[in-house]
């Protein structure tokens, strides 16, 4: 399954909404050296009840808009 997600990084505490078929995530990691990048991929994994290693990141490593793939 792929989905698409738009990340705000440094934000005051993690929490998601699904917004128009996105899922925007708000994360308290700041996007540096991959932090937040990281973080996601452990957010997700809480969010959706699965192993980290099931999560990757196909598209958009550098930017706010990334698409996500979960192998289940």
């Amino acid at each position: 399954m792929d989905i698409t997600v738009k990340v705000i990084p440094s934000a005051k505490k993690n929490s998601a909404v699904e917004e128009a078929g996105v899922l925007k995530v708000h994360l308290t990691a700041p996007p540096v050296d991959g932090k937040a990048n990281k973080a996601l991929i452990g957010f997700l994994a809480e969010y959706y009840n699965i192993r980290r290693s099931k999560i990757e990141i196909i598209k958009g490593l550098q930017s706010r808009i990334k698409t996500i793939r979960i192998n289940a």
